[in-house]
């Protein structure tokens, strides 16, 4: 991310560059030039004037080029210029943002009209960061919900059959058979052989 802010940096500055070595000259006035008969500021409101382009002032010899402040430019006064220009020919560069003020020295002549606001723009933007530059990594994982497991009721093929339960019948009291006579012998012989033991045991103690 660094490398590609500092690249696009890199290419607005070569813009820029570029743009101050192929600055427009602007022929203030038009055809006409920097003179009375001249509507300069029609003139300067129909132009986009960028950082890097030039002014050239071309005009007679009764004729001048002052710039001048704001209140100065209002008040079509000449005796404090910031900057005074004569020869007929004068190329002023637009280095910077902002607004600039010229009027002519020649007494009367400002107010009559030969004065024009320079309203200079910078340089087209930057271009903005690419889309398809990588966003920065996050360390946070995303939690990824577990899926709920299968419901084995949900395969009828999987699903065991119960095989339902019949109650039995509660045996009924007649219905009930006497105990066998073979449960009676072996009680009878289980009671005989007791008694034979009992009797054997009190003879040897005697």
């Amino acid at each position: 991310m660094a490398m590609l802010r500092s690249t696009l940096m890199s290419l607005a500055v070569l813009a820029m560059l570029i743009n101050l070595a192929m600055g427009v000259n602007y022929t203030v006035g038009g055809a006409n030039g920097w003179d009375t008969s001249t509507d300069l500021q029609t003139w300067a409101s129909s132009q986009s004037f960028l950082v890097g382009d030039n002014l050239i002032f071309q005009y007679s010899p009764n004729h001048d080029v002052l710039e001048v402040s704001k209140s100065d430019y209002d008040s079509c006064q000449a005796s404090n210029p910031i900057q005074s220009y004569s020869g007929g020919t004068t190329n002023i560069p637009l280095s910077s943002q902002g607004k600039r003020y010229f009027i002519c020295g020649t007494s009367g002549h400002c107010s009559q009209g030969m004065k024009v606001q320079i309203d200079t723009l910078a340089t087209s933007a930057p271009p903005p960061e690419s889309p398809s530059s990588k966003p920065p990594t996050s360390s946070v994982t995303p939690l990824v919900p577990t899926p709920a497991p299968e419901s084995h009721s949900s395969s009828p093929a999987q699903t065991p059959k119960s095989t339902p339960r019949v109650p039995s019948p509660a045996p009924s009291a007649t219905s009930a058979k006497p105990p066998s006579s073979s449960a009676h012998k072996g009680g009878f012989l289980v009671n005989i052989t007791m008694g034979i033991i009992f009797v054997m045991t009190m003879l040897q103690a005697y």
